[in-house]
């Protein structure tokens, strides 16, 4: 089914149930956990297939929990922006080393726990209308089409915008979404998705489902807060050590 080693597939598993987990908890940064275990022994193609896979169905669960909250007017620039975006960003699997996407990676993950952590009080970007969303749109689709972190451009930018919180959600959350269903078929159109990856989808599968589940379940239980800064400091040195592993 599969050329890895039983450790590595046990790796494997872990990082799956911990993205599933921080995932549940958050709502977000599946692909941006698991990447930084994979890349360590899966190619990059196989990352971005397996981010695309399970991250669809993590972020399905919630959307189908926010459909009567969704605004198809506000989410058409980024549904479209994406859809130019999603082709480039897998054409770019083709050709890119896996050190170079390493590296790519680990800057996301540092900018992002950084700006995070920070959380700099800016005042709501309001210029550009639906032009500068659809230009997101593109960004956000590129990126997630190359690496499988579907919605980090999308949520960053609706922080920007100063949206409250459960209107972003109702925005990253379904961007994601179909950014992850858009890239599944042209990975799949490419031929991109091998045997040997259907086969750790089945694996990783119940430790998905399993640390969704506890994620879900102990958001209601645990200080946010607390374990938002303890996720993004462990972002943190896993960008750091992506960029000094792939470097």
């Amino acid at each position: 089914m599969t050329d890895l080693s039983t450790f590595l597939l046990i790796v494997f598993a872990a990082a799956t149930f911990a993205a599933a987990f921080v995932a549940g908890v958050a709502g977000f940064a599946f692909g941006i956990v698991a990447a930084a275990a994979w890349l360590y022994f899966l190619s990059p193609t196989q990352t971005t297939a397996l981010i695309v896979a399970f991250g669809l169905i993590v972020q399905g669960i919630s959307v189908w929990k926010l459909r009567r909250s969704l605004k198809p007017a506000r989410l058409m620039p980024f549904l479209l922006g994406g859809a130019v975006g999603v082709p480039i960003g897998v054409a770019l699997l083709q050709w890119t080393s896996p050190a170079s996407l390493r590296v790519a990676v680990g800057v996301v993950l540092i900018l992002f726990s950084l700006y995070s952590l920070a959380r700099p009080t800016l005042a709501p970007v309001t210029a550009g209308g639906k032009a500068a969303d659809g230009a997101i749109g593109i960004l956000n689709g590129f990126i997630g089409g190359a690496t499988g972190l579907a919605g980090i451009v999308a949520t960053i930018w609706c922080t920007l915008r100063g949206w409250p919180r459960d209107e972003q959600r109702t925005i990253f959350q379904p961007v994601g979404v179909a950014v992850f269903v858009m890239t599944g078929l042209w990975l799949g159109g490419t031929g991109l998705v091998s045997g040997d990856t259907i086969g750790l989808f089945v694996i990783g599968l119940p430790a998905l489902l399993a640390g969704t589940w506890l994620g879900i379940k102990l958001y209601t239980r645990l200080d946010e807060a607390g374990f938002r800064t303890v996720v993004l400091g462990l972002l943190l040195i896993s960008g750091l050590g992506l960029v000094m592993h792939g470097s």
